[in-house]
């Protein structure tokens, strides 16, 4: 049964059950809602959670741990001896998902029959023909233990999944039943209700917290198994970066340091760019500028946080780059050899991180207690004498504080890099030089001609998660020295 159908009947349970408990409370009292506990809704909405919501989190769970534990057996059916010495066990797996998803797509289209993709004796050499003119991709021959892995991982979801709609639709039935069956004029509905609805509020605010341990566990497990096939020494100390999409990684060198210095290289600039424009904003913005003024400046100066990054990117490409050629390229100082560097990229960068310092910027300033600056004047200082003596240093641990988040966002940006600075990992202190950076090379990893368990594609979650490392603790660090700011003055 297809997963939106077990959706919606489960739904319609938790529908039904809403209707007859209302219905059954009100004959119950006679039409009498003073003899009721509660609002014949509260009844109502009693039954629908009780089906509902058990029979949804039951099939959640099952949704998430059902290819686990798949994997896991099929994987079992696999011997050593069909590992060879340049592959893993999760190599071979991912060749095996692949294998399953190819004989879903012939069976689809016609190209196999669901009896010959049970045969265990089929033949291999058809099977693959078959495979490939149903559309299937496959990066290898298939193997009798990867085929007959396959047809076990078909054979175990389609079990699971008819297990997986029984017990949900008969979880639902039992929830609706029993809150029938509890459902009488006495009954404390609007108590359960609001504890429900209040455990529901609970789940929701988790959300954030379980998705951030998902993506944690994700990138963990995943750049351990990429240091399982390849060194952690020459990943986090090598300087080459050199990927190679034959021989799974043999001839690979995966050396992060180019594309961190890459990485910060370009957020520099965008710094050097984007500190003392957005600060000088900040500044005239809030000490100087009329409300008038500000009313109209403030918002079209974050029009710029709102511009997507893809934008951004076609401008570094199309605008500032061929205007950095003319002037620092062959036509001018010679000292630029095409469009695409990392001048280009922190230029554009530090436009885009501009409304992220001014608008942080200001309103920390903002909260600078006016009695400091009333102080200052009270002594015979002047605007500009306030503003350098009293104010910003008042302000200036929250100042940090938005240049640290701003730098955060220079690390991760993508696209402006992709488009503006290049693909060439190297190490050079020539800001006319074309660079890259850890985000755009992990984009670049994962759309390549590779296995996704391989090293050249697990690569990418090693450096996702040195970069979720780096960007975390700047983010924390910036966070910390905010909070610590802003409680001296509350």
């Amino acid at each position: 049964m297809p997963l939106l159908w077990l959706f919606l009947i489960v739904l319609a349970i938790a529908a039904g059950a809403y209707v007859l408990a209302r219905v059954r409370v009100l004959a119950m009292a006679g039409e009498n809602r003073r003899a009721l506990h509660s609002l014949p809704v509260y009844y109502g909405s009693n039954a629908a959670m009780k089906s509902g919501v058990p029979a949804l989190l039951v099939l959640a769970v099952w949704l998430v741990a059902q290819p686990l534990v798949i994997d896991t057996i099929a994987s079992g059916h696999i011997p050593d001896s069909a590992i060879a010495e340049t592959t893993s066990r999760g190599l071979v797996m991912a060749e095996v998902r692949r294998t399953a998803d190819g004989i879903d797509m012939a069976i689809a289209s016609g190209e196999l029959s669901e009896t010959a993709a049970r045969d265990p004796q089929a033949d291999i050499e058809d099977l693959s023909a078959r495979l490939s003119d149903a559309g299937a991709i496959l990066t290898s021959e298939i193997t009798p233990p990867v085929f007959r892995a396959a047809q076990e991982l078909r054979a175990l979801s389609a079990v699971g999944t008819q297990a997986m709609t029984i017990i949900v639709v008969l979880i639902a039935l039992f929830g609706a039943l029993w809150a029938l069956r509890e459902t009488k004029p006495d009954f404390r509905a609007r108590n359960v209700v609001e504890q429900g609805v209040r455990g529901l509020l609970i789940a929701a605010a988790s959300i954030a917290i379980l998705t951030t341990l998902g993506i944690v566990l994700s990138l963990v497990f995943n750049t351990v198994e990429f240091f399982r096939l390849y060194p952690a020494s020459e990943f986090f100390f090598g300087t080459n970066w050199a990927p190679s999409f034959s021989g799974r990684g043999g001839a690979s060198d995966l050396g992060i340091v180019p594309l961190l210095w890459g990485t910060f290289y370009i957020s520099l600039v965008a710094l050097i760019v984007a500190v003392p424009i957005g600060l000088f904003a900040a500044i005239y913005l809030s000490e100087y500028a009329s409300p008038k003024v500000r009313a109209v400046a403030k918002p079209l100066l974050e029009v710029l946080a709102g511009i997507p990054t893809i934008v951004y990117g076609l401008f570094a490409l199309l605008t500032v780059g061929p205007l950095l050629m003319r002037v620092f390229g062959d036509e001018g100082l010679g000292w630029m050899q095409a469009g695409t560097a990392v001048m280009t990229a922190g230029l554009v960068m530090g436009i885009m991180l501009i409304p992220f310092v001014s608008s942080l910027s200001d309103d920390i300033i903002n909260a600078v207690p006016q009695a400091l600056r009333d102080g200052s004047y009270g002594l015979g200082a002047t605007q500009s004498e306030t503003i350098r003596q009293v104010v910003l240093p008042a302000a200036l641990p929250g100042i940090v504080g938005a240049i640290l988040l701003a730098a955060s966002r220079a690390i991760g940006e993508t696209m402006i890099v992709v488009l503006g600075a290049g693909a060439a990992a190297r190490l050079s202190l020539n800001p006319f030089d074309a660079m890259t950076t850890v985000t755009a090379k992990i984009v670049s990893q994962l759309t390549g001609d590779s296995d996704f368990a391989s090293p050249e594609a697990l690569v990418a979650f090693a450096l996702g998660m040195t970069l979720f490392v780096i960007t975390l603790g700047l983010n924390v660090f910036a966070l910390y020295i905010v909070r610590k700011y802003r409680e001296q003055y509350e």
